[in-house]
Parts: structure tokens; C-alpha cells; sequence
């Protein structure tokens, strides 16, 4: 049996379901806490305001995206292969933290904005090591911004990838596109 959240996680979870369902301007420290099921007292002992709450979630997004760089890293199909095919909205904790930061940045949250740029910069530099030119890995993560967002906004249109045969002649197309090979 999986071990439950700590509070910690419950209240970082609970705010980025707030910013995600709702707003940064909804995310308030008794919504927080009620959502995250602890007192005000309770938050306030892990996060002494709201601004430690939003480095809690960049500090997790910091985490998570680490980790996705490493499994992209490795990946035995190779680094375009694992990006293309990890585009699709899964609602993952990633997919969670990413749209989290995303409405903090809308928000002008500099620190949230950074830390976009900086997820985006570790793909990007992973695909143009695979791919070997900066244009083509900029193209790539276009059209990974394009199946996620497709994916994550829009499921019902056409334009989602539905099967694995789907999803396969994409990667062989993206990988023409990028100068590479199926492995």
C-alpha cells in the first residue's frame, strides 16, 4: 500500500489545483488549507505564506523536470523519440506542476517565468545534442508544444493523436524532419 502524502504535499498539491481549476487570486491560504483537509495553523507551519507556497511548487517543478531530463536522457529510443511520445497530456504530476507555473506566469510571476525557461532550455538542449541543429530542436519542441496543447486543451478534435499507428508515423515523421533515424 502507497503511502500517503505528507501535509507538505497535500498543501502543495492543494494550490496547484487552486491556480489550475481556478486562479492565483483564488489560491488564498484558507482555501488552500481547506482544500489540502489542515488547519490555517497547519499551513502556515510548512509554509509561512503564500509566496513559499509558489517556491514550493518551483522547487517540485525543479524536481520533476530534473527526473523527465534524465528519463529523456536515457531513454533507449533516444532523446526526440521520448519528447515527442511524452507531448501527450497524461495529467501526470509533471503535466499538474507545469500548468500550475504556467498560470503563476501568466500572472507575472518572474521566479515562475524562470522556471519555464529553464525546463524548456533543458529539453531544447537535449534535442538539438540529438538532432544537431538548433532550428530543427526548436521545431521538434513546437510540435511537442502542439500535441500537448491538442492534447491537454482540445481532446475531443481531430487533431489529438489517438492511436499507437498514429503516434508511430509522427515519430518517423518528426525524426525525417530533425535529419535522424529510427534506431
Amino acid at each position: 500500500m502507497p503511502a500517503s502524502p505528507s501535509a507538505r504535499d497535500r498543501i502543495l498539491d492543494a494550490f496547484e489545483e487552486l491556480l489550475t481549476e481556478q486562479s492565483e487570486r483564488a489560491a488564498t491560504l484558507d482555501a488552500v488549507a481547506a482544500r489540502a483537509g489542515v488547519s490555517k495553523g497547519g499551513l502556515l507551519y510548512h509554509f509561512a505564506s503564500k509566496d513559499a507556497m509558489v517556491a514550493g511548487v518551483l522547487q517540485r517543478l525543479e524536481a520533476l523536470v530534473a527526473d523527465d531530463l534524465e528519463r529523456m536522457r536515457t531513454a533507449p529510443a533516444g532523446p526526440l523519440e521520448y519528447f515527442v511520445r511524452s507531448s501527450v497530456s497524461s495529467q501526470s504530476a509533471l503535466d499538474r506542476t507545469v500548468i500550475a507555473t504556467a498560470r503563476l506566469a501568466q500572472g507575472a510571476d518572474t521566479q515562475a517565468r524562470k522556471a519555464l525557461g529553464a525546463m524548456q532550455s533543458g529539453w531544447l538542449a537535449l534535442l538539438e545534442a540529438e538532432v544537431g541543429d538548433p532550428i530543427a530542436a526548436k521545431a521538434v519542441m513546437l510540435i511537442g508544444d502542439g500535441i500537448y496543447y491538442n492534447s491537454a486543451l482540445l481532446p475531443e478534435t481531430t487533431a489529438v493523436v489517438q492511436t499507437e499507428a498514429d503516434m508511430d508515423r509522427l515519430v518517423a515523421l518528426v525524426l525525417e524532419l530533425a535529419g535522424t533515424t529510427k534506431r
